[in-house]
């Protein structure tokens, strides 16, 4: 199965010059944890989670009028829309992300695919491999 058979397409997304307030007020409305950071044409400058904010704004004591790009993780894990589910979890499992975005050639955002989306398609042990890879970056020796 191809990646543009199980990504989200009605992302929420925020570009580098919002405030984090604005985010904040996104991620809250749409009941999610993740946004793309995208320029005015789409293309996919990195991400903000509510992990960036808790870690790099609140536990910094910065303003809520920060801008995203002053928190925002810049490394970008993208994947194309034709590539197969089993390279998704393979990224996943390697970067140690729970989703991963996918865009076009130019980098431009189509869709995200998260965890879950696998999980629903997997059978219970890949799923629960594919998770144990993932949360590896929970583990501390």
């Amino acid at each position: 199965m191809q990646c543009a058979e199980v990504m989200k397409t009605d992302v929420v997304t925020v570009t580098p010059g919002d405030t984090v307030h604005v985010a904040a007020r996104r991620m809250r409305d749409a009941d999610v944890g993740f946004l793309p950071v995208c320029d005015a044409e789409g293309k996919v400058l990195g991400t903000l989670t509510d992990r960036d904010v808790a870690i790099r704004l609140v536990a910094d004591d910065l303003p809520g009028t920060c801008a995203v790009e002053n928190i925002m993780s810049r490394e970008v894990v993208a994947c194309r829309p034709g590539d197969e589910i089993a390279h998704v979890e393979q990224l996943m499992a390697e970067y140690r992300k729970s989703r991963i975005i996918v865009t076009d050639e130019a980098g431009r955002l189509f869709g995200v695919i998260s965890l879950s989306d696998v999980a629903r398609l997997e059978g219970p042990r890949r799923t629960a491999t594919t998770m144990r890879r993932v949360a590896s970056r929970e583990t501390r020796l």
